[in-house]
């Protein structure tokens, strides 16, 4: 069967459809994956913010950045089940047989994690704006927060669906997200990094979690950004490409 961009594009959005009817029966997975972020939210700026020194700016305005990618992390779990669910149950293999595009099968997990995300950072957002949280971005700075925020999560759910194509058990494929998770603890999301031990401090300044935290908290907070952008973007599009490259792999495997 030969497939065109707009034959694509129309079973990417039934597919589509059918996952986000997935999650509007249960939105609890979305209110599930803001849970643990916001709990964070709360615990650092409640108990511990008064003893962590940050310049100048509110703990509150420091640690936002850090939380929306955890939230991003938390999140993709569910990619990789839901996917893990279909494979498991047989539909994909049924989807496989039917006259549709094959990429789409993918894409409608792959989007669908993008929405529900993009749903889970504004709640996040939203209580931190309760707790205190200013920013004197404008629109295009809050537009560039957005472009990063959706290309880290292109990039991870790409990453998510390898387990979810693969993993043989439940813990199989959700506990691949627990590293991500725990990435930003070494990483300037919750305190600078001038005050880690030297290779420690080497780490979080040079995994990808410092480079992209501290772009979105110098557009938050409407300052120069410097060559860090660049750093960012590069992390970003590097992961997608690769973690793109690597899921279809998998998937032709699957299929094969």
């Amino acid at each position: 069967m030969t497939t065109t961009p707009t034959h694509v594009a129309g079973d990417t959005t039934v597919l589509l459809k059918r996952s986000l009817r997935h999650i509007l029966r249960s939105p609890d997975t979305i209110i599930t994956t803001a849970i643990t972020p916001i709990a964070m939210l709360l615990l650092f700026v409640y108990v511990f913010g008064s003893a962590i020194r940050v310049g100048g700016d509110s703990y509150v305005d420091y640690l936002l950045p850090g939380i929306l990618l955890i939230t991003v992390a938390s999140g993709i779990a569910y990619t990789a089940f839901r996917l893990f669910t279909d494979v498991s149950s047989g539909i994909f293999e049924r989807f496989q047989s039917m006259p549709i595009a094959r990429s789409a099968v993918l894409w409608g997990h792959v989007l669908t994690s993008l929405v529900a995300n993009l749903v889970s950072l504004a709640l996040v957002v939203l209580v931190a704006l309760a707790m205190g949280f200013r920013s004197g971005a404008g629109v295009l700075a809050w537009l560039g927060v957005l472009g990063i925020l959706v290309l880290f999560t292109l990039a991870l759910t790409w990453l998510a669906v390898i387990p979810g194509l693969t993993a043989t058990s439940v813990d199989g494929v959700s506990g691949f997200s627990y590293p991500l998770i725990f990435l930003p603890f070494i990483s300037s999301a919750f305190v600078p990094t001038e005050g880690m031990p030297g290779p420690v401090r080497w780490f979080a300044e040079h995994q990808p979690v410092t480079s992209i935290v501290d772009t979105i908290r110098h557009l938050f907070a409407g300052q120069p950004l410097g060559s860090e952008v660049w750093v960012a973007l590069a992390w970003c599009v590097g992961l997608l490409v690769l973690a793109y490259a690597l899921a279809m792999r998998t998937y032709r495997r699957k299929l094969g």
